[in-house]
């Protein structure tokens, strides 16, 4: 926030459209959304509530992707941005669909304890819906091309994207829905392989581009296909996973600020 003061003090002045002062306030509006969705989702003792702050930091993020709407390539980053994760968020709507039909709650205690009851096709089956949710959200394979065209924002965005609770929140779900995933070792497997798989194809692509802040969106998505390497392994590793999280909401978001301010520095 302290660094989008400074940052947004430059927004062109977009005379067909609005006057610098009024794209600050609107920047500033939809960057709190953010904010307040990301508590929400961190918050809720439920999926529902969890659910609420996926689409609110999905909302908040289209919105801040086409932030100059008036370029084409913001309007469209966004709009890819939205679908793709519109493709997760069926996966993980019909996850919460199937705990109220087989559990009759959405409460984390209840469908916790409910779990071990369950069969292990409808275990392996909500853990699937659940990981394309997460993978759709997190940029992971097959969901990933959004998240590099997410670079259109604003250079605050692009950090508070990667660093804070946004691209990250896939990793939080499947560590939250840790019995859900220890349950079923079929499950473990495929979210290592996801996780394994992209860390890979983050780390090659990103050697390829020469545009800063799409070296650092590949980056973050090879450094959350390591985080879904370790959830997917399940117990101590929940935790490391959890940790790699936290790191790398520090220096990622120091990455693209410093970013950012070259980008100024060389009127990008």
């Amino acid at each position: 926030h302290v660094y989008a003061i400074g940052y947004m003090q430059h927004a062109p002045d977009d005379q067909r459209h609005e006057s610098a002062a009024s794209a600050r306030r609107r920047f500033f509006g939809y960057f709190n959304l953010f904010v307040a969705a990301m508590l929400v989702l961190v918050l809720g003792n439920n999926y529902v509530l969890v659910y609420l702050g996926w689409e609110g930091v999905g909302v908040a993020s289209y919105l801040l992707i086409s932030f100059w709407y008036t370029r084409s390539a913001a309007a469209t980053a966004a709009k890819k941005a939205f679908l793709m994760n519109r493709v997760g968020d069926a996966g993980f709507i019909i996850a919460i669909f199937l705990m109220i039909a087989q559990l009759g709650s959405v409460q984390f205690t209840d469908v916790f304890s409910g779990v071990a009851g369950l069969s292990s096709t409808t275990v392996l089956v909500m853990g699937l819906l659940l990981l394309l949710g997460a993978c759709g959200k997190s940029g992971q394979f097959p969901l990933q091309a959004w998240l590099p065209d997410a670079m259109e924002g604003p250079t605050p965005v692009s950090a508070l994207i990667h660093a804070a609770t946004m691209v990250t929140a896939g990793v939080y779900l499947i560590a939250r829905s840790n019995v859900i995933f220890s349950a079923n070792t079929t499950l473990q497997t495929v979210v290592v392989s996801v996780g394994a798989l992209t860390l890979l194809i983050g780390a090659i692509i990103g050697c390829a581009k020469d545009d800063i802040k799409r070296v650092l969106a590949w980056s973050t998505v090879s450094q959350i296909g390591y985080m879904f390497l370790a959830v997917g392994l399940g117990g101590a590793a929940y935790a490391l996973g959890i940790i790699h999280l936290l790191a790398h909401g520090f220096f990622k978001a120091g990455l693209f600020l410093g970013a950012g301010s070259v980008m100024h520095a060389m009127k990008d």
